[in-house]
Order: structure tokens, then C-alpha cells, then sequence
């Protein structure tokens, strides 16, 4: 069969299994394994499936996911997102928006501990947003502040995502 064919196959493919609501990276491995078993063959597709998820999975670069996630829930545990939201706060709440900039640093040293943005803007929702709206801050800039600061856990070094990027490039 045509290369091209089969990939636009492949391709509407997918998209059908992304309608029926089937998880994106599942429907794009589906797709990509059954492409590659119609062009190649399905035992040499299904012998490189097996073989590159069990090289991934034994990969000991991956043991530091967990282990950050672990890191971010005992600093929830012992409280040290609240310890470091107040240093933030008694850096800058004296300036106007101060409480926003402690939120926004509070959740940068909160993410490069844990992280994780989503476990980041959930911890600093609980903590930060509280004390915003009794300060009389929008409830929509509060939550826009908590979010903003949340993807901070992504960004700021080290993080899951940083962790993953430098698995892939070696």
C-alpha cells in the first residue's frame, strides 16, 4: 500500500478515536503502531512496541518523577508552602500588589521543590486564595495570580518536565 495512503489513513484514524473520546497519547499509539504494522508487518510493530516500552520503562531516569512527586506532598505535609508564602509576603507585601508577587514567589520556590504546576497552583489555591479575597483582591485577579504562578512548577528548575526533557536528549 502507499506510504501517503496510509498515513492519511492513520491520520483519520486518529482523529476518529480522539472523537470517541479515547485518550489522546492511547490514540496516537494505536495509530502509530497499526501505520507502522501496515507498512512494516505487524510482528515487527508489536516486537518494536514491546521492546522500546520495556527500554523506557526500565529507564532509571524515570524513578525521579516519582520521587519529586513525593518531595512536593511532605513539603505540603510539613507546611513549607505556607513558610515560604509568608518570607514571600514579608519580602513584599509592603508594596502595592505585594500579595500577588509573595503569591508569584511563593509558588516559583514551591515548584522548583515539587515540581509539578498542577500540584503547585492546587497547593497555592489553598493557601494564597483565601487570604487575597480577605485583602479584598479580585476574586478573578486572585485566581488569575494563583494560576499564572501555578506553571511556575514547570518552568522553574528542577521539574518533572525538565526531567523528562533531558531523559530524551541523553
Amino acid at each position: 500500500m502507499d506510504p501517503l495512503a496510509v498515513a492519511l489513513l492513520v491520520l483519520g484514524g486518529m482523529f476518529v478515536l480522539i472523537f470517541l473520546h479515547v485518550p489522546i497519547g492511547v490514540a496516537m499509539g494505536v495509530s502509530g503502531v497499526f501505520g507502522f504494522g501496515v507498512l512494516a508487518g505487524f510482528k515487527p510493530a508489536l516486537t518494536l512496541l514491546a521492546s522500546e516500552t520495556a527500554t523506557l520503562l526500565s529507564s532509571l531516569d524515570l524513578g525521579a518523577i516519582p520521587l519529586f512527586l513525593m518531595m512536593g506532598a511532605f513539603a505540603t505535609v510539613a507546611g513549607l508552602s505556607e513558610d515560604l508564602y509568608r518570607i514571600a509576603y514579608a519580602l513584599l507585601g509592603h508594596r502595592r500588589g505585594g500579595l500577588a508577587m509573595a503569591t508569584i514567589g511563593g509558588c516559583a520556590g514551591f515548584g522548583a521543590v515539587c515540581g509539578s504546576a498542577i500540584a503547585t497552583a492546587a497547593t497555592f489555591g489553598k493557601i494564597a486564595l483565601p487570604q487575597m479575597l480577605a485583602r479584598r483582591y479580585s476574586p478573578a485577579f486572585a485566581a488569575g495570580t494563583i494560576a499564572a504562578g501555578g506553571t511556575l512548577g514547570s518552568l522553574v528548575p528542577p521539574s518533572i518536565i525538565m526531567v523528562v526533557y533531558a531523559m530524551l536528549s541523553g
